[in-house]
């Protein structure tokens, strides 16, 4: 274990991409945050909707008071409120600040040099960078298919997950940037299927635009080798916040929760997540809505000739037309017009140069991004 804390420390790659580029337009140091407004952060996947009046009001309410209190120690009352929402217990629940504090805390304990570890490609970028530069262990992929519409066949990962001895397998479902999932029921009877030596982290960060009874938070609550990290940044409106957890066994989130420091998500946070859950309905109308304002922006860009993946999500994984511009062509262009997009080269090794992600937005952006990407693909 030194070791690993060793690497760790002395580590200087320099950390994933995550997009973001719309900052530059805001100012880093915040001096222009009414820019907010202005620009389309389509780059980054934050709700096209605001929290819900509940978890504003909360906020607005006491805001002096939050900024200058001090958050419970173990965010105890978090906890319970993200079990009693998942019917979970408490003990199945570890919380964070964001699914990517999660990431470091549990996958730099858990891996070293020596480990082996499955992942996906394309997939959420962030793991791995902390599997090969931060850890530094092995990691394979399974390619997702163009031609398969990046679909993932359970039958194929369980099969390579048995032929090889691996230490961890991770899978983010709905997949970014793909926007593809696995239904719940072909999931569960996959990890049976696979040893109980293997560990399998599940990334539900899109999971609530499927529909919450697609969760496998209970599952892995009574599983050993199962984990399920979850953020409420996307489906709750809540990424300023920087609110994530962990559900796992009981003994799963033993193992982590000493090395989980004091006040891991802030007051503000914890507040507005306990907020959040007990409003169910408001999110709940919001992510029925988002399916809409996604088909209707995906027949938009399909009029582009653009080819759209069939996501579920807040997000469309698109190919630009053979012959035409890259996608890093397309989204310098678009960024004179104050449209961010995000190119996907640190997202997997099989999408080519002509792929880019695009978030849902409202009617009123989504239509204005139509027309910006209009006039720069004639």
């Amino acid at each position: 274990m030194p070791a690993i804390l060793s690497r760790v420390a002395t580590h200087r790659t320099p950390g994933c991409y995550h997009g973001g580029a719309f900052f530059e337009a805001v100012g880093e140091e915040f001096d222009a945050l009414e820019r907010l407004s202005t620009v389309i952060s389509a780059d980054v996947l934050d709700a096209w909707f605001p929290p819900a009046p509940s978890v504003v009001d909360a906020i607005r309410s006491h805001l002096p008071s939050l900024l200058r209190t001090s958050p419970p120690t173990s965010c105890a009352g978090l906890v319970r409120a993200i079990a009693r929402a998942r019917n979970v217990e408490p003990v199945n629940i570890l919380a964070g600040g964001g699914s990517s504090d999660l990431m470091f805390l549990a996958l730099t304990r858990w891996l070293s040099p020596r480990s082996r570890v499955l992942i996906l490609d394309p997939m959420y970028g962030e793991y791995g960078h902390v599997l090969e530069e931060v850890v530094g262990c092995r990691v394979d992929r399974l390619a997702l298919s163009r031609r398969d519409g990046y679909l993932l066949d359970p039958g194929r990962w369980v099969e390579r997950l048995r032929a090889t001895r691996y230490d961890l397998a991770i899978l983010v479902n709905p997949n970014s940037p793909t926007g593809r999932h696995v239904s719940r029921v072909a999931l569960e009877r996959a990890i049976d299927a696979v040893s109980d030596r293997t560990r399998l982290w599940i990334d539900e960060t899109y999971v609530d635009f499927v529909g919450r009874d697609e969760s496998l938070e209970v599952f892995a609550s009574e599983r050993d080798n199962v984990v399920v990290c979850t953020s409420m940044s996307k489906a709750y409106a809540l990424s300023g916040a920087r609110v994530g957890y962990l559900c796992a066994s009981p003994s799963t989130i033993g193992e982590l929760r000493g090395y989980n420091p004091p006040w891991a998500v802030g007051l503000v946070g914890q507040v507005a997540a306990v907020a959040a859950l007990d409003d169910p309905s408001y999110y709940e109308a919001r992510w029925r809505a988002t399916h809409e304002l996604r088909r209707e922006l995906g027949r938009g860009l399909a009029r582009l000739s653009v080819d759209v993946v069939a996501g579920v999500a807040n997000f469309l994984l698109c190919h630009l037309p053979v012959g035409g511009r890259d996608a890093a062509d397309l989204a310098a262009a678009a960024r004179e017009h104050g449209l961010f997009l995000r190119e996907l080269g640190a997202m997997g090794r099989t999408l080519g140069p002509d792929a880019f992600r695009i978030a849902v937005k409202d009617d009123v952006t989504n239509a204005r991004m139509l027309e910006i990407l209009g006039e720069i693909l004639e």
